[in-house]
């Protein structure tokens, strides 16, 4: 399945579209409905909007997208900007993420008040989450330290790496709240890095791990930091989700010790069956939570009853059940 909802969960401001110029290069009947529609609303004071920049085609280039990039800085008051979203740039088939990672670290100075990220907000009209091409998203924790939220979509290419991206480095950060990597198949480097990173104020953790048709090769060891909780003691959700291996998530974090401290957990949008409910049950108490997203799923009707029997004051997310046809077992969000 495709991915068609905004990658910006945490914005808490309303989204103004910084689009660029229409092209001169259109056809008289683009022309015609371009003018016939009615103008864009004018610009918001801009600590008041989340900010979007994008581009309208695949057919502009990356000297396009340097200069609408540049546009917003002369435009817009990028002192007082607190959320910005980066929808598509140029050609992402072609172009990776670390051309707008490399042209927001450059003008870090001009952002002092930037508290969010939204790196590819794109839907699958514009491109599949897995042909997003990511790139070393730690240059960005690096630019901004007061950042507190970065969401992520895409993953063919992701790192997370500090120095010259030979070896992983841990990062540390102190004001990160959510951390979101959205994508069809999570490869190991980004896991391994987030595991190993050292983030103190971090309350949201959220890896869509995928299938391994789409990319994702993380194994269990990667998530070892993250389960023992022990570089993030602000955490009170988890989210290890959209994953082929859910039972093998769910039985590791039926014993882990950051899941005492949590409010949340989803082990959601995966290929969780009747074998990981079981270990869940079987493991640790999950009483003291108040949500578990378990959403997207193939429980039996058996296992549905056990669950909601276990936990009757958690407010347990069992919608979208599959059929499971003894087969293949999907993610919710994989190409």
């Amino acid at each position: 399945m495709s991915v068609h909802t905004s990658l910006a969960r945490y914005r808490t401001l309303p989204v103004y579209e910084f689009a660029a110029p229409i092209p001169e290069a259109l056809s008289p009947q683009l022309k015609a409905l371009r003018a016939a529609a009615p103008p864009p609303p004018p610009p918001p004071p801009a600590a008041e909007a989340a900010w979007r920049i994008w581009l309208n085609d695949y057919e502009q280039t990356e000297a396009d997208y340097v200069e609408h990039f540049g546009r917003f800085l002369e435009q817009v008051d990028t002192t007082r900007v607190r959320e910005l979203i980066i929808g598509g740039w140029a050609d992402m088939i072609q172009t990776s993420a670390d051309l707008p990672i490399r042209l927001l670290v450059e003008a870090a100075d001009r952002f002092p008040e930037l508290r969010l990220i939204a790196l590819a907000d794109v839907n699958s009209d514009e491109c599949e989450i897995s042909w997003i091409p990511q790139g070393d998203i730690a240059p960005l924790l690096r630019a901004f330290p007061e950042l507190e939220v970065l969401e992520v979509r895409g993953g063919a290419g992701m790192t997370f790496q500090a120095g010259d991206g030979l070896e992983l480095e841990p990062v540390r950060h102190e004001a990160l709240r959510v951390l979101r990597l959205e994508s069809g198949g999570l490869p190991s480097g980004p896991v391994a890095a987030v595991s190993a990173c050292d983030l103190p104020a971090l309350e949201h953790l959220e890896l869509w791990l995928g299938d391994e048709d789409y990319g994702a090769t993380w194994e269990m060891p990667d998530l070892a930091e993250i389960l023992s909780g022990e570089r993030l003691p602000s955490l009170r959700h988890l989210g290890l989700q959209n994953s082929t291996r859910q039972d093998e998530i769910a039985a590791a974090v039926a014993s882990a010790p950051v899941v005492a401290r949590l409010e949340s957990l989803s082990l959601a949008m995966g290929a969780l069956t009747d074998e990981g409910a079981e270990a869940l049950l079987a493991g640790q108490p999950l009483t003291h939570l108040d949500w578990l997203g378990l959403h997207h799923h193939y429980l039996s009707d058996e296992m549905m009853d056990r669950v909601r029997a276990a936990l009757p004051d958690v407010e347990v997310d069992l919608s979208d059940r599959q059929d499971d046809d003894g087969e293949w077992l999907y993610v919710e969000v994989g190409e």
